[in-house]
């Protein structure tokens, strides 16, 4: 395993030029009752890219993939993916979108009855309607094998620790072969070394499998490693992006103390 210096560094001077737009906000806005979460975020994410959205606990990062998505409706702004408009799909194209884009939830969102190797076959039958079990196979052993954990195909998830569960929803969202990962909070709960095995994990997915993600995290290390640019959320506004190296070193007072580590 690389220790947290190893890890492959991104370029301070990544631009987007040449890369293509894959996925774009413009001024979504969002409200629980009186709670305004989002109020006018607009982003791009690049062909190729791994995106990083920052912010404190509550400041709506979750609430944005899920608008993303179509997991929740915003009350305004467009929302487009993969060059589906997401707020006028009807279920079926909604549907025929998620399977482009891959999902890491927090919680990993692992079926506690399942195996892990039918953790990993429910998505080929219910996605791909594959059921032929040696097909299957084929490709579990694969992404598992992506992941580090091809030796927990007949383990129960209660017999898996913090981090091999976090593995394993990879594990299961890249078997489908996502363009988009959207990783939410992929370091939450996990002591430093772990930390720094799934940060290396998302640089793999995307050297591999060429995917675009967005990472939401309020962990500093992880979007120092994993980040080409980071957006910051901040009061249901997204600051200007930039590099974690330029932000690195900001006089802004609502981004100074996400650096002071």
């Amino acid at each position: 395993m690389n220790t947290e210096a190893e890890i492959k560094q991104p370029k301070n001077s990544w631009k987007p030029e040449g890369h293509s737009v894959v996925a774009s906000v413009k001024n979504l806005k969002k409200s629980f009752g009186e709670q305004k979460v989002l109020d006018g975020v607009s982003l791009d994410l690049y062909e190729s890219e791994n995106l990083v959205i920052l912010g404190r606990s509550g400041t709506g990062k979750s609430v944005l993939i899920k608008c993303m998505v179509g997991l929740i409706r915003p009350d305004e702004g467009e929302v487009t993916i993969l060059e589906y408009d997401v707020n006028t799909l009807t279920p079926d194209k909604l549907n025929e979108m998620r399977q482009l884009v891959g999902f890491s939830f927090q919680s990993s969102a692992l079926y506690d009855s399942m195996t892990v190797r039918d953790n990993l076959a429910f998505p080929l039958k219910r996605n791909l309607k594959m059921y032929d079990r040696k097909e299957q196979d084929e490709l579990i052993v694969t992404a598992l094998q992506d992941v580090g954990l091809e030796n927990t195909i007949g383990k129960m998830p209660a017999e898996l620790s913090g981090g091999m569960k976090k593995r394993i929803g990879i594990a299961r969202t890249l078997i489908l072969k996502p363009k988009i990962m959207l990783y939410d909070e992929p370091t939450a709960g996990l002591d430093p070394i772990t930390s720094t095995e799934i940060n290396e994990l998302i640089l793999k997915v995307r050297e591999k499998y060429k995917t675009s993600s967005i990472i939401i995290t309020h962990d500093i290390s992880c979007a120092r490693h994993t980040s080409d640019r980071v957006i910051a959320l901040v009061g249901g506004h997204n600051k200007p992006e930039k590099t974690f190296q330029e932000l690195e070193h900001t006089d802004d007072p609502d981004l100074a103390p996400f650096f002071k580590y």
